[in-house]
């Protein structure tokens, strides 16, 4: 997916202010923490830009495997500051470690 330098600057400032709402005092950056994924719980993002989980079964696994994509590693989703969902393959930490679009402080 290729952005142009204004898409790439209006989603930029979109994570700016997402993050922003999870500042924490200066000098520091908050540990990141693993999602708590369940097995046997499908995970959605409908139409209307809500988040819902279900319960899944088994019964149908082949059919709802047959439409679906791995999710590549490296890959990072966050919420911008229109409501929508975005994800963006590449790096997202820096050479220390710490995540790339953090704070600044």
């Amino acid at each position: 997916m290729a952005f142009s330098k204004k898409t790439f600057a209006l989603v930029s400032i979109a994570l700016a202010a997402t993050l922003g709402a999870f500042a924490v005092p200066a000098c520091a950056q908050a540990p990141a923490t693993p999602w708590e994924l369940k097995p046997d719980t499908g995970y959605a993002y409908d139409k209307d830009g809500k988040t819902l989980s279900y319960k899944m079964g088994t019964s149908n696994a082949g059919e709802l495997l047959k439409g679906a994509k791995k999710v590549p590693k490296g890959t990072l989703f966050f919420i911008g500051h229109n409501g929508q969902l975005y994800m963006r393959s590449g790096p997202y930490l820096e050479g220390d470690g710490k995540f790339k679009f953090g704070s600044d402080q």
